[in-house]
């Protein structure tokens, strides 16, 4: 439990940081957009629906890269990373799952800022 504890203390300082500068209590999907956007580094500022669910895998795929759940393996030609599955994800329920995602946010987040 306590380890849970430390998880949403250090997870309720990020909303705040990202709060502080958009001045809106992002979610996970919110946060995930912004490690993609940041991640493509792309000069487009609109993005269809696809586009953005891309933005989205490219970030779980580089938060869990940090873990060796995936590697990049290529960019294409329009500067999109491409990732593949390194090893099995665990086998985690809903709750588990979005801990999981959170931390590695976190640790990704202890590594890398927010460039816009």
């Amino acid at each position: 439990m306590i380890l849970q504890d430390d998880l949403q203390v250090r997870w309720w300082k990020l909303e705040q940081q990202f709060f502080e500068k958009f001045e809106k209590k992002p979610d996970v999907e919110a946060i995930l957009f912004l490690i993609g956007l940041q991640e493509v580094r792309s000069a487009k500022r609109k993005f269809n629906k696809e586009e953005k669910q891309d933005l989205m895998h490219i970030a779980v795929c580089t938060v869990l890269g940090q873990s060796g759940y995936y590697g990049l393996e290529e960019y294409d030609e329009e500067g999109w990373p491409h990732f593949i599955q390194l090893k099995e994800l665990p086998a985690y329920n809903m709750i588990e799952q979005e801990n999981f995602l959170k931390d590695h946010i976190l640790l990704y987040f202890n590594n890398e800022t927010l460039t816009f």
